[in-house]
């Protein structure tokens, strides 16, 4: 089967990779990238951890296809730090302790930024909605929920004194 050549923007930077038709992004990433934080923990879009940003929607990359991602814009965990800084939402998530075993931590924390790029000021219902799609069956919920809330309004903090 012939290869798709595809070019997109992943984190900010221009890539290029060939992909087969019905290679998912998921596999793309991982396989052909080597962004390995995006994780497969079911395949079918229900867990979250594969979740990433395409121009700025939230998306689980298990059910794109890498072909889908041609002239894009891709933001995966690996682009929250910046260099050695982490982004406030993973200082957050380690402060409360809002993550165990790691598989699930990287599309919550992908889906949480997606939500503070839109809502910097969401209530605790809000939270708990936009994440509903990411699973955990470690930490629970409310350390992660904390967690976000917190980030919030760091955020709203630093950008009022700015």
């Amino acid at each position: 089967m012939a290869g798709i050549h595809v070019t997109t923007t992943i984190n900010g930077d221009t890539v290029e990779y060939v992909c087969q038709p019905d290679e998912t992004l998921l596999d793309v990433l991982r396989d052909r990238l080597g962004l390995t934080g995006a994780k497969e923990g079911c395949g079918t879009g229900d867990c979250g951890a594969c979740s990433v940003t395409l121009d700025g929607r939230l998306v689980c990359s298990c059910l794109v296809l890498g072909a889908e991602a041609e002239g894009r814009a891709i933001a995966t965990v690996e682009g929250l730090a910046d260099g050695e800084t982490l982004h406030p939402l993973q200082r957050k998530f380690l402060e409360h302790a809002a993550l165990q075993c790691g598989v699930c931590t990287p599309g919550f924390l992908v889906a949480a930024k997606a939500l503070l790029d839109r809502n910097l000021n969401p209530t605790e219902s809000e939270v708990r909605y936009w994440l509903a799609g990411n699973l955990c069956r470690c930490t629970g919920y409310d350390k992660i929920v904390r967690a976000v809330l917190d980030t919030a309004a760091e955020m709203r903090e630093s950008r009022n004194a700015a």
